[in-house]
């Protein structure tokens, strides 16, 4: 065996082989799980195809198989925020790979649950060979979903899932471990009865969901003595957070603390900062965005919950292309773990805040 250069970037079949003083072929059976290969020597070459940065090169192979494939991403315009840094993690994936066989195309609707069945509808007419797309109302697309399937359509859930259903897998942050953290930190925050309250998108989401219920069961595990109030619906919509948020500050009931499980948080820091109790109510909130910056800094924000837009956005890509490529291996579903942002690492995240550029939909 030859000594490793552990600085070599990107190297190819026959570089594992010199490496290892084996066949070119007998590291294509192994790279590709193909038989004829030992146990042994398949986690020999799968070591050095790791210690050489190894990637294998779906474009190449696309070009080799004269294939031409098409890709939609359909995804919700707001909120901004979330679903550009998305789309941009979408467009970074496809340039490593994109070339003459394959093509992206970006499409969008309104918001989360408003439009997307319509959008799904204008795609199904073009030939595309998968669609990647964050679900809303799940119940509700079924059909559209099966449909697209029986077509031979691959559809890839991305930000949210639809599970019991003919996608082919998801790639999301694990909301309900997004619920249990924000729950076990108010409940270290608050040491006294207290009232909390969770302001999210629509329960009919998965992702929102799955929140509730990491949320809720932590809450009643570790901290008995904070009374989770009935859940506020913004349904996406700035205007109906604003407004309920206002509504709830000023009610007899006025919660201690509140966990926002979606990104459409910017209305409701208006509404606390216009009722001077931004600082003075405890606040998880969810995602990154610049207007979060000073007040994570400031302590009048407690903590953030990164859903990794980003990352989720080029994981989802790199699955759907590979699963077009080799449809007999299951795409497997990944949940990634949330970041939490605080004022002690903050650093580490506002480079991230660089301006994604619009992708043009149609």
């Amino acid at each position: 065996m030859k000594a490793v250069n552990k600085g070599e970037k990107n190297a190819g079949i026959k570089q594992i082989a010199e490496a290892l003083g084996t066949s070119i072929g007998t590291v294509d059976r192994a790279l590709h799980d193909r038989p004829g290969v030992s146990p042994r020597t398949r986690a020999q070459v799968l070591r050095m195809a790791d210690q050489l940065g190894y990637k294998p090169n779906i474009a190449a192979r696309s070009l080799k198989l004269n294939r031409k494939i098409r890709i939609a991403a359909v995804l919700p315009r707001e909120i901004a925020g979330f679903f550009d840094p998305l789309r941009a993690g979408i467009r970074a994936a496809a340039e490593e790979a994109l070339g003459l066989q394959v093509t992206l195309d970006f499409y969008e609707h309104p918001r989360l649950g408003t439009g997307d069945l319509e959008v799904l509808e204008k795609v199904s007419k073009s030939e595309y060979e998968g669609i990647l797309f964050t679900p809303g109302r799940p119940r509700e697309l079924a059909p559209m979903i099966r449909s697209l399937s029986e077509k031979g359509i691959a559809m890839l859930c991305v930000a949210s899932d639809a599970p019991n259903s003919e996608r082919i897998g998801a790639v999301t942050v694990d909301a309900h471990a997004s619920g249990a953290v924000a729950a076990e930190l108010l409940s270290l925050k608050l040491q006294v009865p207290s009232r909390v309250t969770m302001i999210t998108g629509e329960l009919a989401i998965f992702d929102h969901a799955e929140k509730l219920r990491g949320f809720a069961s932590t809450l009643a595990m570790l901290a008995p003595h904070l009374t989770l109030q009935p859940v506020v619906e913004s349904h996406e919509s700035p205007r109906d957070a604003y407004r309920q948020t206002l509504a709830l500050l000023k009610s007899k009931t006025r919660p201690d603390a509140l966990y926002l499980s979606t990104a459409n948080s910017l209305p409701v820091f208006q509404a606390l900062e216009e009722q001077k109790m931004l600082g003075r109510i405890q606040v998880i909130a969810t995602d990154f965005f610049h207007e979060l910056v000073p007040l994570l800094e400031s302590g009048k924000v407690l903590a953030t919950l990164y859903q990794r837009p980003y990352s989720q956005g080029k994981i989802s890509f790199e699955k759907l292309l590979g699963h077009l490529m080799e449809r007999e291996k299951p795409v497997i579903t990944q949940r990634l773990a949330p970041h939490i942002i605080f004022r002690s690492n903050l650093s580490l995240f506002t480079a991230r805040l660089a301006d994604v550029p619009v992708q043009r939909t149609r």
